[in-house]
Parts: C-alpha cells; structure tokens; sequence
C-alpha cells in the first residue's frame, strides 16, 4: 500500500470564533470542507483545533466568580463535547469518520505514554479515521500544559511524520513590521540561516493562549525536523486549497526544512 502524505493543520480559536468569543459555525464548516478536499487529493490530515474553551464559555453564564483553573477546566470540558459534536456532523456529511485525541504534555514525557498515543494515531489513520486533537483542558494543571496549541500540533507532527505543518491564524503570517502599520509585508520564505527573531511580536489574541512568538517558536523546532511549515491565514477563503494549488499566488511564511 503506498504511503499517503501526511498534513497536520493546527487552527487557532482566533479563527474558529467570531469577535464575540462564539463559535463560528460558517468558518468551521468551510474548515472541514477544505480537509475534505486535501484527504481527496490524497493527504492524511490531522486536525490540532483550538476553540473548547470558548465554546464552553458561550454555553454556560457563571453566576459566582471562577479562578482561572476553574474556568479553563468548566468550560473545556463543556465545550469540547460542543466542538467534537459539530466536527462530527460536518464530516459525516462527507461520509468521513473521525477519532479525538485528548492529550497532556505529560504523555510526551513518558516513552511508553508516547509510544501508545503514537500507535493510537497511527491505528486511526491506516483505517481512514481523522484524529481531531487537543489538550486535555480538564486535568492539565498550570505547570504541565503545553505552551499552546502551536507546540501541541508541532509534536503532533513530528510523532506522526507527517510532510508539512499549517498552522493557521488571524494574520497572513509572519511581518516585517507591526502588521496594522503600512508598509509591512509577509515574508514569505524563512530559510534555516535567517534571523527574523527581530519581528516577532509580543501580542497574542484574545481568543488563545499563543501568539506569533509560540508560533515561530515552534515552526523552528519542526523546520529543525525536518517537516515544512507554513503559518497562514485561516480567515482566508479556500486557504487550504490554495497552499496546495496555488502557491505562488497565495500569502503566506514557509519555514524551510532543514
């Protein structure tokens, strides 16, 4: 049986949600649909997908106040079943079956933890089944998390051997400048030899825990792998496709491997 290239796609809850801090329906949807085009045109894809928190958040209205382990623990637990439920009627449509992964950094410390998460995925995958993955909101206590999602799907990727990295975003990728400002472009290639540490920005959104800095952060790491890894703009019609299809034409930051 030949070997099918193997894409992890990391979303971010900047783009799953809308300015409200809700889920937005109508991204997800067009989420799952480019997926469904990549897996026809012979990928294996793994979703990292963001978005529990915020859609718990939107579920329940807490008359008392939380600290923040409270909340990250209530409304994750709350709105991964949200998340995982509207995944699962969307591909369904497509006939496609799909698998969560729940995970904590301390399965990536223990070989043996490693070793049968890696199975598990590697199980789903060779019988056609899609891992939606995430961390495990609800018993990762402060010290044990995963920076964000970005480090999570770089790991991911790394344990699957997959070919190439996207993570997606509320940006083009990666600037030369503060993005809002005039005159700041994309640089659209990152070679293992460049030093573009200088235009990493503090910032991060107000939906997620990460920011341009986990990002390249991690991009590095998994370029350093051996994986390509592009960061693009997940708002973007069609993103998805486009990377494939139409590169050239397309906005994005492209870390070399190396």
């Amino acid at each position: 049986m030949v070997k099918r290239e193997r894409l992890v796609v990391k979303v971010g809850s900047n783009v799953l949600t809308t300015d409200r801090g809700k889920l937005d329906i109508t991204r997800v949807s067009a989420l799952v649909d480019q997926i469904v085009w990549l897996r026809e045109k012979g990928f294996d894809v793994v979703l990292v997908s963001s978005g529990a928190v915020a859609c718990g958040r939107s579920e329940l209205r807490v008359d008392h106040s939380l600290d923040s382990v409270e909340q990250r623990q209530l409304f994750s637990a709350m709105g991964q079943v949200k998340l995982m439920g509207l995944y699962y009627d969307l591909f369904r449509e497509y006939g496609i079956h799909i698998g969560q992964v729940l995970t904590t950094k301390e399965n990536f410390q223990s070989e043996r933890s490693y070793q049968n998460q890696r199975a598990c995925m590697e199980v789903m995958l060779e019988n056609g089944v899609l891992p939606v993955v995430n961390e495990n909101d609800t018993v990762s206590i402060e010290e044990l998390m995963f920076t964000d999602n970005d480090e999570l799907s770089g790991l991911i990727a790394k344990m699957v051997g997959a070919e190439m990295l996207v993570l997606l975003t509320g940006v083009d990728g990666l600037y030369d400048g503060n993005p809002s400002e005039p005159g700041s472009k994309v640089i659209r290639q990152v070679r293992p030899a460049d030093d573009v540490s200088r235009y990493i920005l503090p910032s991060k959104s107000s939906a997620g825990r990460g920011g341009m800095t986990s990002k390249f952060q991690t991009a590095m790491s998994v370029a350093a792998a051996g994986i390509r890894v592009v960061i693009a703009n997940g708002n973007r019609d069609g993103i998805l496709p486009a990377l494939i299809e139409n590169p050239s034409e397309t906005i994005f930051t492209e870390f070399s491997p190396f």
